[in-house]
This record gives structure tokens, sequence and C-alpha cells, in this order.
């Protein structure tokens, strides 16, 4: 039975690369996946068979290295989590929520900004927001993740995105209207992937990428376009299990007086102890908490 990679899904249907080469065929999934509560995702490595009509059929998952609900995908190695500077304006919160959900899921994650080119500017407000910016980079930075600001229009930032992506299974991801499209065009000459402009009245972006595709690059590199969201959930997560996921706190959570602390308003909180001496960002620690309302929120809805 021939094997393959699901590198595209799309209305029902998988598209499964051989891993003999040639074309990718069109495939059809067992309806056992839909008894188990299975479904094959991008990225998975299947076993299938070729039916009359020269299509297949997937007969076999093969076990999962990782995965990720939203965007739908399997065995990444890495998180490229894209925000723009601005238009839309970045929004800290939302890229702490992502960071959650891909440290969750075992990933690794380099950060991109973009448009860095719109801060160049002699306007008050901009320059603001420049400021603003700059903090946030030195920020992350100081946490241990790798931060590259980027500028399509102006081949900034691009080398460096490229570099990071080889000789590994990458996925992009981020808010709609960040240039995640418009940067894997740049990255990989003669992809001509759907952008669009940002609206300037929603404050986002149209939803150019509407299915997971995986992308080869020259490099070694395989990375998958995904369609933005700018709403996560906490479904699979336990609210015990958030903290390790904000990687600074690592550090101090084994010191904190009680076992399995939450670092919401315990006693000798070795977390608290350290956002209050500005070791953690207040604004980490603040992101932290209202993820943990929402946890809980959510376990009393259910």
């Amino acid at each position: 039975m021939p094997e393959g990679l699901i590198v595209k899904a799309l209305s029902g249907y998988y598209y499964v690369l051989p891993d003999e080469g040639g074309v990718t065929i069109q495939c059809r999934a067992r309806g056992i996946f839909k008894n188990r509560g299975e479904s094959p995702l991008v990225g998975d490595r299947v076993l299938y068979d070729l039916t009359e009509n020269g299509e297949g059929m997937v007969q076999e998952l093969y076990p999962r290295s990782t995965e990720l609900i939203r965007p739908p995908i399997a065995n990444v190695k890495q998180a490229i989590l894209v925000f723009s500077l601005a238009e839309p304006a970045l929004n800290l919160q939302l890229l702490d929520k992502f960071l959650v959900h891909t440290e969750y899921a075992g990933l690794t994650n380099v950060i991109c900004m973009t448009k860095l080119d719109l801060l160049d500017d002699s306007d008050a407000k901009i320059r603001e927001e420049g400021r603003k910016a700059a903090k946030a980079i030195e920020l992350y930075k100081q946490i241990g993740y790798q931060v590259i600001t980027t500028s399509s229009r102006q081949d900034v930032g691009i080398v460096e995105v490229r570099d990071a992506l080889a000789n590994t299974i990458s996925v992009f991801s981020g808010q709609s209207g960040v240039g995640k499209s418009t940067m894997i065009n740049r990255i990989v000459p003669g992809l001509k992937l759907e952008t669009n402009e940002i609206s300037m009245k929603l404050g986002r972006g149209k939803h150019t990428t509407r299915h997971v595709e995986l992308i080869h690059l020259e490099n070694g590199g395989v990375v998958a376009d995904t369609p933005g969201f700018s709403q996560l959930d906490f479904l699979n997560m336990e609210p015990e299990e958030l903290g390790s996921c904000f990687i600074e706190f690592t550090k101090y959570a084994p010191q904190c007086k009680f076992r399995g602390c939450l670092h919401q308003n315990e006693p000798k909180c070795a977390v608290i102890q350290a956002t209050e001496k500005g070791e953690i960002a207040q604004s980490r620690h603040e992101h932290y908490l209202q993820f943990l309302v929402e946890m809980k929120d959510r376990k009393r809805r259910y």
C-alpha cells in the first residue's frame, strides 16, 4: 500500500503527495475515521489506496508528533507567528494567546513582526507606535524568543525568515491582514498566493487564505500558509497547564509555596513576586490572568 503526505485539504478531499514523488493524488478518507471521531489533517503521513477512477482513498494515519486545532495541521515543528506593527495595530494579548497554544503543542516559536515600513513616518502618533513596538520586540527577545522584524515592501528581514524555515516543517499563523501570504510570496519565487488590503473600517484583513496547504522550499523547509483568524479558545487545556506555556514563569514556579500554584493570588507565589520585582513583564502576567479567567469561565459553561 503506497505512503504519502497530505499537502492540502479542501472540500472533503485530501491531496496526498506520494513518497516516491510525482503529482498529488486526490483522495477521500475512509468512513471509519468519522466513526472514530478522527479526521485526517494537512501534514499527516498516510497509507492510501488507488481507486478505479484515478483518485485515492486514505486508509490509515500514522501517529502524529504534534497537532494544532486552529489552524488544523499535524506534524509541524515550528510556528512562525506573524503580527503586524501597524494596520492592524500590534496586539500583544493576541500574540500571547497564540504563544500559549503553540507552546502547549510543543512547537518552536519564531515571532515575525511585519510592516516595519509603516512606522517610518514623521507623524507623532506613528512615532509613538514605533516606540511601543520597539519595547515589545525587546521584551520578547528577553523572554527567549527569536524576533524578526520585516517589511515585504522593502525586502527587510525576508532573508532571516527564509533562513529560519530551512530544513524544518513550519506553520505560518497569525491575525488576518498581517501579511502572511505576502511574505510567503516573497520567500518562494514564482508563488502567487492571493493577498488583500487591510480593511481600515474593521482594523483587520480579509481572509485571503481559505485552506491549509504545505509549500516546499528550495532550502529543505516546508511551510504551511493558513487562514488568518483573530479568536482562540482553550478547550483542550486545563488551568493548571497554562503557566508552563509562559516560558519565563517556569524559572520561578518551582519556588512557589504551594504545589499546583496558579500564580493568581496565592501567598508566597514566586511568579507574582518576580512580576512585582520587574523580572516578569507586567503585561505577560496580566494576560496570563485574563486567560485563566477565560478558562475557568469555559469550564463553568461546559
